[in-house]
């Protein structure tokens, strides 16, 4: 067994920006972070990414590139006090000293008192803001912060990168170097941590720490896998498994099991998770996995994720467990979740075709002049307030995006814009 009981993620983590694996968006000779650093300044910023994808590690490494003192807060554990005790014993007087950067790690669960407490000092230039969260920050960060603060997005680690990652610890590790480890197969090992390094490389250590000290390791997908499921932890709401879930959970709806479902939001309800959280889940999923197949979906899990934020537990477990249910039970379609994709896809594309002449609107005589309007069909003026023509640019014409979901109120859809459409698209 190992004799450190400093986890290797620890031991192993990055102490230069050059040792950072990934983010290359972020890190590599053009990205916005490597010019801030080589042009000594950093602003405030806010890291959002999953677990395991160096949001801390990075933070660490900037302020210490930039040479500013660092103060680190957990959001799970400080509380305004804590906020406004640190914040009073931050900046210069004077004005002359660079600000210290204070770091906040999952800033998504600080309230907006808490967060209010933030945006003098950082309006004013107190401090250098870096938060970290896994969540969406247009929806956990209050406007007024997020409007001072830039957002990165930090990107899981691909395959090669996770190998990287494997490949350092293993070289670079002072315990694990000593060991005769082979590395055989890797495909379970980056599976399990999904992009997740602290997650990958928990699971390499825990392999090898099963084996005697004087043992040779032969990491296969079999030992991984086998090693994996005698670990199985409970949920914890601030750690790794609580993505599992949360994946488990919305395939389980997407897949119309409402039994697994069920089960799966009872696992994260007993593990304490917010409400909030499991609403927002569902009111995502209500559009992309189920759509215009049952657009009502949309309304209730809408009404769920408000009824969850005036409620609470324990109360709200009943709202919860019906929206769950009816969107596990009901029809499924991700024709307009592909539609607005594609769109999106082609629209970054061709961003510079002009709009059609007859769609323009002509407030003005020059205007209607140069044929602004001309030709434009009023739809309620013809029979079924309908009547054919072309909305898209004319080199687009004939584009589809949506194709109608094979479920019964698509197809009957389908059937209507054939029957309105035929002959002209």
């Amino acid at each position: 067994m190992s004799a450190s009981h400093i986890p290797l993620p620890e031991r192993i983590r990055p102490r230069r920006l050059s040792d950072v694996i990934g983010q290359t968006h972020l890190l590599g000779e053009h990205g916005p972070l490597r010019q801030a650093v080589d042009q000594g300044r950093l602003p405030s910023m806010i890291f959002w990414g999953p677990p395991g994808v160096g949001k801390t590690t990075l933070a660490l490494l900037l302020a210490e590139a930039v040479d500013r003192p660092l103060i680190s807060l957990s959001a799970i554990s400080a509380g305004v006090k804590d906020v406004r005790e640190i914040l009073g014993q931050s900046g210069d007087p004077t004005g002359l000293l660079p600000p210290p950067v204070v770091f906040i790690d999952e800033i998504h669960r600080f309230n907006k008192a808490q967060q209010d407490a933030l945006l003098a000092a950082v309006e004013k230039g107190k401090i250098t803001l870096i938060g970290a969260t896994t969540e969406n920050p247009s929806f956990e960060v209050n406007s007024a912060l997020l409007s001072r603060a830039q957002v990165y997005t930090l990107n899981a680690l691909d395959r090669d990168e996770l190998l990287a990652v494997v490949q350092r610890a293993l070289t670079l590790d002072p315990i694990l170097k000593q060991r005769s480890i082979e590395l055989k197969e890797t495909d379970a090992l980056f599976q399990l941590s999904g992009g997740d390094a602290r997650k990958l490389l928990n699971l390499l250590e825990l392999v090898v720490d099963t084996h005697a000290d004087d043992e040779a390791v032969v990491i296969t997908n079999d030992l991984v896998i086998q090693r994996a499921q005698q670990h199985v932890v409970r949920y914890d709401k601030s750690g790794d498994q609580h993505y599992d879930i949360v994946s488990a959970f919305i395939k389980s709806m997407r897949g119309s099991d409402p039994d697994a479902a069920l089960y799966w939001m009872a696992r994260m309800i007993k593990g304490g998770e917010d409400p909030v959280f499991i609403a927002r889940r569902m009111l995502i999923l209500a559009s992309e996995d189920i759509g215009n197949a049952n657009p009502n979906a949309l309304l209730l899990a809408g009404e769920c994720f408000r009824a969850v934020q005036a409620i609470g537990y324990p109360e709200c477990r009943i709202i919860l467990g019906q929206t769950a249910v009816y969107l596990a039970t009901s029809p499924k379609s991700n024709s307009t979740y592909q539609a607005i994709d594609a769109a999106l896809a082609l629209a970054e594309k061709t961003a510079d075709l002009p709009v059609p002449l007859h769609l323009r609107n002509a407030p003005t005589k020059l205007m209607r002049e140069q044929g602004y309007g001309v030709g434009y069909k009023y739809a309620h003026s013809y029979p079924g307030n309908f009547v054919q023509q072309a909305f898209l640019p004319e080199k687009l014409q004939g584009t589809r995006f949506y194709e109608a979901g094979d479920n019964a109120r698509e197809r009957e859809t389908a059937k209507l814009m054939e029957s309105l459409w035929k002959g002209f698209k």
